[in-house]
C-alpha cells in the first residue's frame, strides 16, 4: 500500500510533514520504544505516540534506527505534545523518511484496522492477477495475447525485446538502445530510455530476453516481476520446439558432412521447413571460449560477465529467422574442444544455423546480424564473429555452404570479430586470415616502417600516397587527381617510396607485397 493511498482515506485525517507520499509499506507496527531496531523487518509503516523524546537530539537517533531497520514510513501521533515536533520533520526530510501526522482523534487502533484489509486486499489482487495471467498462458495464449490481457488487468504496456535489439512483442521506440542498457545495467530492474528493464528468467544477459515496461515501474516492481515470470512460462514453451529444431539441424548438418544420400539429405531438409527448391544460407557463428573470464568494461558499473556460447546468441540474433536452429560449431582457431557429431567441436561457444532467405539477400540477413552484433558488443566478452555462406538451394549443397560459411567465420575471426559473407572470402582477405597475426604484423611492419616513420617527422602522407596510387593501378594521373596535388608531386612521393624501403613500384611483386602489407594496416583513404 503506498502512502498517498493512506492519505486518501478521509476518515482518517492523515496529514503528510516530509517524504515521498508514493512510498510503499506492506505491514503497520506499533511502537514508542526508542531503539526499535530489533523488532523490525523492514517495510513497515512505524506508528509512535513520541513518548520515547525528551529533547530534540531523540528525534534523529530514533529516525536512524527506523532507516537502518528498513522501515517505509512513520506515523507520529500528535496526542502527546499537541503537535509533531520540528525537529522530527527535520530529521526525517534529512533521512528520506516519509512522516505522517495522525491527528488527536484517531487511535493507533483504528488506523491500524482500516490498513490492515487493503493491505490482505492488494496481496489478493496480486495472487489474483497472476493467476488469470497464468491460466491464459495455459489456454494457449500467446505473447501478444498475454501483452493485451496484461494492459487491460496491471495498465502496463511495452515490449518484449531479444538481447541483440529484435522485438519479441509489443512496441518499443528504440529497442536496440533499451537492449544497450539491458546488457550493461548493473543491476535489475533499471530505469532507461523512459522504459523500465526486468530480466525475462535466468542466464546469461546475451542469451536472455529483457520486458520493457513503459514508464517507471520501479516503486511497483512487482507488477513489472509479474509480467516478467508469465513471459518466462512462454520463453520455455517456445524452448521446448526449439529443443525440437535444434536435434533435426544437428541431423541434418551431420548426415550432409557424412556425405548421405541426396534423397535422404533432402527429405530432412523439408523435415526443417525447407523445400528443396527454397533459396536459404548457412550462417557460422563463435564467441570467446565458455568460461573464459571477460574483462571489465571501462564503463562505471559495467557487470562482469563470463563468455557466453555461440549458439544461444545466435539464436536471439536469428529470433523469428531461424528454420533449422544452431547445432554446435568448430570453436575459434586456437580454442581447443573435442570433436562431436557432424565434425564440429565441444567447448568452443560455436554454433552452426540453417536460414530460409524467404525472398531476402545473403546481404540483407548479413545486415540485420550486423546490426544484432552492434548491440551485443556493448557486453563485454560477447565479441561475436559470423560467416554467412552465398544463396543455396537443395541439400546437396548444404556440405559447401558449411564449409564456406565457416571459412568466412575464420575471416571474422581473424578480424576480431564481426560479420563475414562468403563474397569476401574468395579474395586475398582469406589467404590474409590464414597466416597468424604476428606474422602479419611483423610483415606489415618490416615494409613500412620506414614511411610511418617519414610521416610522422615530415607530414608528408607517403603511406596514403602509396595506398591510393596502388588502388589507381598505378596510375599517376587518376591517384594526382584522387589526392588533389599535382602529378609531380606525387612522382616525387613514389620515389621517395622507392629510396627508403629499396623496392621498385613499377615491378608487379613489390606492388603486391605493398598492397598486402596495407590490407593488414587499413590506412584511411
Amino acid at each position: 500500500m503506498r502512502i498517498s493511498d493512506l492519505l486518501a482515506i478521509d476518515e482518517l485525517g492523515l496529514r503528510l510533514l516530509a517524504g515521498d507520499p508514493e512510498r510503499e509499506f506492506g505491514t503497520v507496527h506499533i511502537t514508542d520504544l526508542p531503539e526499535p531496531g530489533r523488532y523490525l523487518s523492514g517495510g513497515e509503516l512505524v506508528l509512535t505516540g513520541l513518548m520515547w523524546r525528551d529533547t530534540a537530539a531523540d528525534s534523529a537517533r530514533f529516525v536512524t534506527a527506523l532507516v537502518e531497520g528498513g522501515v517505509s514510513a512513520l506515523g507520529a501521533g500528535a496526542a502527546r505534545l499537541g503537535h509533531v515536533p520540528a525537529d522530527l520533520v527535520s530529521a526525517c526530510r534529512q533521512a528520506g523518511l516519509p512522516l505522517v501526522e495522525v491527528p488527536v482523534e484517531v487511535s493507533f487502533r483504528t488506523l491500524a484496522e482500516l490498513v490492515a484489509p487493503r493491505l490482505s486486499g492488494d496481496v489478493r489482487d496480486a495472487l489474483g492477477r497472476h493467476r488469470r495471467l497464468v491460466a491464459a498462458l495455459a489456454e494457449g495464449a500467446d505473447l501478444r495475447g498475454l501483452f493485451e490481457l496484461t494492459a487491460a488487468e496491471l495498465g502496463v504496456t511495452g515490449a518484449v525485446l531479444s538481447a541483440s535489439g529484435e522485438v519479441v512483442v509489443g512496441t518499443a521506440a528504440d529497442p536496440a538502445g533499451l537492449a544497450r542498457a539491458y546488457l550493461t545495467a548493473p543491476r535489475l530492474p533499471a530505469l532507461a530510455g523512459g522504459a523500465t528493464l526486468f530480466a525475462v528468467g535466468r542466464g546469461h544477459r546475451a542469451a536472455g530476453w529483457v520486458l520493457a515496461c513503459d514508464g517507471d515501474l520501479l516503486g511497483r516492481a512487482d507488477l513489472g516481476y509479474e509480467l516478467a515470470a508469465c513471459v518466462a512460462l512462454e520463453r520455455g514453451r517456445l524452448e521446448e520446439g526449439r529443443r525440437v529444431e535444434r536435434r533435426l539441424a544437428g541431423q541434418l548438418v551431420a548426415a550432409a558432412l557424412a556425405d548421405s544420400d541426396a534423397a535422404e539429405l533432402n527429405a530432412r531438409l523439408r523435415t526443417c521447413g525447407i523445400d528443396a527448391d527454397e533459396p536459404y544460407a548457412v550462417v557460422s557463428a563463435t564467441v570467446p571460449r565458455p568460461g573464459a573470464t571477460v574483462p571489465r568494461s571501462g564503463a562505471p558499473g559495467a557487470p562482469t560477465a563470463p563468455a557466453v556460447l555461440g549458439g544461444r546468441i545466435l539464436e536471439e540474433l536469428l529470433a523469428r529467422e531461424v528454420v533449422a536452429a544452431p547445432v554446435p560449431a568448430e570453436p575459434p582457431q586456437g580454442s581447443g574442444g573435442t570433436a562431436v557429431e557432424g565434425g564440429g567441436r565441444s567447448g568452443g561457444g560455436g554454433a552452426v544455423a540453417v536460414v530460409a532467405l524467404r525472398g531476402r539477400s545473403v546481404g540483407e540477413l548479413a545486415a540485420r546480424l550486423r546490426a544484432g552484433a552492434a548491440v551485443l558488443a556493448a557486453l563485454p566478452g560477447a565479441r561475436l564473429s559470423v560467416g554467412l555462406s552465398g544463396a543455396l538451394t537443395g541439400a546437396a549443397a548444404l556440405k559447401g555452404g558449411v564449409e564456406e560459411a565457416g571459412h568466412a567465420r575464420r575471416l571474422a575471426e581473424a578480424r576480431d570479430g564481426g560479420v563475414v559473407t562468403s563474397d569476401e572470402i574468395y579474395t586475398h582477405a582469406l589467404l590474409l586470415a590464414t597466416v597468424p597475426g604476428d606474422v602479419r604484423r611483423s610483415f606489415s611492419d618490416r615494409l613500412l616502417s620506414p614511411l610511418l616513420a617519414y610521416d610522422r617527422r615530415h607530414q608528408s602522407g607517403l603511406v596514403r600516397t602509396l595506398d591510393v596510387f596502388l588502388d589507381c593501378s598505378g596510375s599517376w594521373n587518376a591517384c594526382a587527381e584522387r589526392l588533389h596535388v599535382h602529378v609531380n608531386t606525387v612522382r616525387y612521393r613514389i620515389r621517395r617510396i622507392e629510396e627508403l624501403t629499396g623496392r621498385n613500384l613499377s615491378a608487379m611483386s613489390d606492388r603486391v607485397d605493398f598492397f598486402l602489407a596495407l590490407r593488414d594496416t587499413t590506412p584511411p583513404r
